[in-house]
This record gives structure tokens, C-alpha cells and sequence, in this order.
């Protein structure tokens, strides 16, 4: 089973773009010195106050956007613009000078100040210590100023209180780097949706987002990020093993209970995850183990699904597609490679028209989803009728790997619905920003890659339509019961699957750990902990 957890990856879809989407305010003239590498930014305010956002998209257009919006009690204009600027070093440590408000201004018509002092005030409770750079990697150390200032902001959208968003938007806008620590990163991510929800753009924002994302993805900078965020991070190995080894095990048991039979027994994964194949050359190389008079015919169909532009997708899968059938031959493995392009919701998907059981030949079927669940709506019942499609392929195994967070609205209370995934998002976004922060190299290309890719998704959760949305995550336990609701039990990893688990977490720095989910007589899975917060769910489940 040593092979279940060797990194032979062919991919993950992370782009290898550049993000200038760093915002500088002109309200305040903000001065930024930059060093070739130690620099230091302060930020500070002049009283030449222009009442000025900046925003530019990953795309590098220059898109003016305007605040004048019907639900505003002010009367002044606010205007959000695009601006190109240097890239700021990563160790900046923004330091505020002893000006903590922002002046009054003057506009050339005489209007009355954007801001006005005596108005302007922090959370009681907000802590803005800001640490080191030495310090910054520590996330006690951070004072959780980005925590405390964005759920103010976000209450005060929700509650249209356009003086208060206006004043949090602004700290934001000055605080907040793409390239900073993790606080300013998170305060960058999340002040860009709250702008996209604030001015109705968020799917004409993400649209952007990922356009500019697909143009510049290609199968070299898919495959170099995915195997540089699985040699220094085992968020998406944990699964992989854990999926891996319980699909191996059911196929065995398969093999062992056909061997009596004169028509040899086939094995036929449908994968509906979107890993783009990372898993799959380990569990080939734990059948090639195998005599090669007892090797079994595996197919792969693979579902490749996508809300967007689907060319990049393609570009890569067909490159995926090559590799994985000149692997398995090197590994004398007899295979068949199929994929699956569907757009629109999975729960629209036809199950019953991909031809699994091939003919009507003895097939045992595995169905693996790893943040499969998540991208399908969670209106309505269409998660539970899509785990209900899964059960009528009678599979043998279904192994599921999901983030733990709780990312549904429940509830008629919109307000109320729209706070609590804001605070959830926010936390699990965090502990992923921060795990990459202490994973990762400062100058890494590929770190930048995955860290844009939060921000498209903080987008999509924050400025997006539930309906449609792929970041949709839920709890280990509503997983669990939907599982259950819908006739599947739960299946225990064997112990050479957890002792795989286990050896794959010695390999990566401290801050990793795994617990059992359940107990022993009702197991329900593993979780993946980074400083003991759970952030992903492995689990098996049969018929």
C-alpha cells in the first residue's frame, strides 16, 4: 500500500497567472516605499482627500465602477476605479501613523466631506497590533484585525447602512494587500466580494475572473502547481490516500468473490471530482502489483464539470487523458480513459447514460467525489436527489472527500443567512491562507496561483447567487446525514489505509493532524486538522 501515498500527480487546477488586483487608495495619497526585498509600506493618511477606491481586475482592464446606488443616504459619489501599480514586496507590515481618522475633504462643487471625523469610529474591540514579518506567520500573533473589521463591514451591508460601509471600505481599502500576510490578504479577498455584492457585479465580476484565469492556463502550470501544493501541503493528498486505498480494498474484495467466476470481473471508476486525475497514478500502481495474469481491466470516466468557460478545461484534460493512457501501459495495466465535459449544475448530469457496467460484462463500480457535493446546488433537495442517482449505480464503493465548512444559507432570514456564511467563509478561508503562508516559500509562483484562486471563490460565495455556485460547502455531520437519508452506510478505512494516512502527515511540517470522525462501531470517516481546526472530510460509504 506504500504507493497510496507517493505523489505522482498529473495536475490540480490552479492557473499560473499574474494578480494585480493590489488596491491603492487616492483618497489618501497613500505613500508606499518599496525596497528589492526587505521593504517596509506605511500607510498613512493627507489631508488631499479625492474619495477615491482603487480596483483592478486580475484581468488588467481598467473597469470604473460608481457607488451612487438607490439604498445610499449620502449624497456624495462614490467612485471605485482601476489603477495599475508596482507589486509590493510580500513582507510588508503596514504601520498606521498617529492620524487615525481620515480628514475632512472638499469636493470642487462644494459638497459636503465623504467622511467626517467625528462619525468615523473602530469596533470597540479592534485590535490593529500589527505583527513583524518574523511574527506574521504565527495566526495568534495577528490580532485577527481583518476578522473583526470585515464582519463590520459586512453587517453594515447587510443592513445597508451605506455611512458605515463607506467608512469600512475605506480602513479596508488601505489595510488590505494581496501580497501581505494573511490578514491582509483575507481583507483584500473578502473586500473585493463585498464590493462585487455591494454593486450587484458579482457574476459579471467572477465571469471576468475566470476568463482571464482560463486564458492563461495551460497543462505546464496546472501540473507544476498541483505538484508543488502536494509536495508541501497534504490538503489534497490527505484524500487521495484515504479515496485510493478504500477504493483498492472494495475492488479486491471484488476480485476475490468473482474468482470462482469463468468471465473475469472489470473495475470502472466514475470519478466526478475535480482533481483532474491527481489520484489516479498511485492506485495504478498498486494494481500493476499485482501478477499479471490477475491484473484487472480498469476504466476511468471521468466528469469534468464547469459553470464558465470550458476551453482551458479541455486543453487540459486531453493532455491528462495521453499521459494517463502511456502510464498505465508502462505499468501493464489494461485501461480505458473516458471524459465527460457537462456544464451546468451535476445534479443535471445523466448517470444512467455513461455506459458503466460496458456492455453488460461483470463490472464492479466505484464512484469517488472529492469536492464533488459542493457544486451542486443546494436548493431545493438536488444534493439528496443526486446522492439518491449515485445509489442506483449500485457501486460497490462511493469515497467522498470534502472541506469542512458550513457555507448554506438556512433559513428566510437573509440578512441573518448572509452573516453567517461571511463568518464561516471567512474562517475557513483563513486557516487555508494560513497553511499556504507556513507551507509555502514567500517568493513561491505557485502559492500566488492558489491564493488568486481564493479570491475568485470568496467572489462566488460572497457576490454570487447560491443557485450555481460551486463553494457551497457543508459540515462533515450534514454530509453525513444526507448519506445516511439516503440509504448509504458508512464504511470503515481498513488499518493499512489509516497507517497510510498517518506516514503521509510525518512527511509535511507540524500544524498537520488527523482524528476519527464517529466511533469505532459507527465510523463516519477521517478529518484533516491544520492547527486543530478540521479543514477536510475523507469517508466511504456503500449501498
Amino acid at each position: 500500500m506504500d504507493t497510496l501515498f507517493r505523489l505522482v500527480s498529473l495536475q490540480s487546477s490552479s492557473d499560473q497567472r499574474s494578480y494585480n488586483s493590489s488596491r491603492t487608495s487616492s483618497s489618501s495619497r497613500s505613500s508606499k516605499q518599496n525596497n528589492s526585498n526587505n521593504s517596509t509600506s506605511h500607510y498613512y493618511y493627507s489631508p488631499n482627500t479625492n474619495n477615491h477606491y482603487y480596483f483592478q481586475e486580475e484581468c488588467n482592464t481598467n473597469q470604473y465602477y460608481y457607488m451612487d446606488e438607490d439604498f445610499s443616504s449620502s449624497s456624495s459619489s462614490k467612485h471605485f476605479h482601476s489603477q495599475s501599480h508596482h507589486h509590493p514586496s510580500s513582507s510588508t507590515t503596514p504601520v498606521l501613523t498617529p492620524a487615525q481618522t481620515p480628514p475632512p475633504s472638499s469636493s470642487s462643487t462644494g459638497a459636503h466631506a465623504l467622511f467626517d471625523p467625528a462619525d468615523f469610529s473602530y469596533p470597540s474591540d479592534l485590535n490593529l497590533d500589527f505583527p513583524s514579518p518574523s511574527s506574521s506567520s504565527s495566526s495568534s500573533s495577528s490580532g485577527r484585525w481583518a476578522h473583526q473589521l470585515l464582519i463590520e463591514c459586512a453587517r453594515a451591508v447587510a443592513t445597508r447602512d451605506s455611512q458605515r460601509v463607506q467608512q469600512l471600505m475605506w480602513m479596508l481599502n488601505e489595510l488590505s494587500s494581496p501580497y501581505g500576510d494573511t490578514d491582509q490578504k483575507l481583507s483584500s479577498y473578502f473586500l473585493q466580494g463585498l464590493f462585487a455584492r455591494l454593486t450587484s457585479s458579482g457574476p459579471r465580476t467572477l465571469h471576468t475572473l475566470v476568463s482571464a484565469s482560463d486564458r492563461n492556463t495551460s497543462f505546464e502550470s496546472t501540473r507544476r502547481t498541483a505538484l508543488k501544493f502536494q509536495e508541501l501541503s497534504p490538503w489534497s493528498p490527505f484524500g487521495h490516500v484515504a479515496a485510493n486505498g478504500a477504493i483498492l480494498d472494495s475492488f479486491l474484495e471484488a476480485a476475490a468473490a468473482a474468482s470462482s467466476s469463468s468471465q473475469p470481473i472489470k473495475f470502472h471508476i466514475l470519478d466526478l471530482s475535480n482533481t483532474f486525475c491527481t489520484q489516479w497514478p498511485t492506485l495504478l500502481e498498486a494494481l500493476a502489483t499485482r501478477s499479471s495474469d490477475d491484473t484487472p481491466h480498469l476504466s476511468l470516466t471521468t466528469v469534468v464539470a464547469s459553470s464558465g468557460p470550458a476551453a482551458a478545461a479541455q486543453r487540459v484534460m486531453k493532455e491528462i487523458g495521453q499521459r494517463m493512457e502511456k502510464f498505465a501501459r508502462l505499468m501493464g495495466v489494461p485501461f480505458r480513459f473516458n471524459v465527460v465535459h457537462h456544464s451546468g449544475d451535476l445534479s443535471e448530469l445523466n448517470l444512467d447514460g455513461l455506459d458503466l457496467s460496458e456492455g453488460g460484462s461483470v463490472t464492479a463500480i466505484a464512484v469517488n467525489c472529492i469536492n464533488t457535493l459542493r457544486g451542486v446546488s443546494p436548493l431545493g433537495r438536488r444534493r439528496d436527489t443526486f446522492i439518491a442517482k449515485i445509489r442506483r449505480l449500485e457501486p460497490r464503493i462511493v469515497t467522498i472527500v470534502e472541506e469542512e465548512a458550513d457555507l448554506v444559507e438556512e433559513g428566510p432570514d437573509e440578512e441573518e443567512g448572509f452573516l453567517k456564511v461571511f463568518r464561516e467563509g471567512l474562517k475557513y478561508f483563513s486557516a487555508y491562507i494560513d497553511s499556504l503562508e507556513e507551507s509555502f516559500p514567500r517568493t513561491s509562483n505557485e502559492r500566488l496561483a492558489l491564493e488568486r484562486e481564493v479570491g475568485r471563490a470568496v467572489v462566488e460565495l460572497v457576490a454570487c447567487p447560491a443557485e450555481g455556485s460551486g463553494e457551497r460547502r457543508e459540515t462533515a455531520a450534514s454530509w453525513t446525514r444526507r448519506m445516511r437519508t439516503t440509504g448509504f452506510s458508512p464504511v470503515a478505512f481498513s488499518e493499512d489505509v489509516v497507517d497510510d494516512m498517518r506516514t503521509l502527515l510525518r512527511r509535511y511540517r507540524e500544524g498537520w493532524s488527523m482524528r476519527e470522525v464517529g466511533s469505532e462501531s459507527d465510523p463516519a470517516g477521517f478529518f484533516l486538522a491544520w492547527k486543530e481546526e478540521p479543514v477536510v472530510w475523507a469517508s466511504a460509504w456503500r449501498p
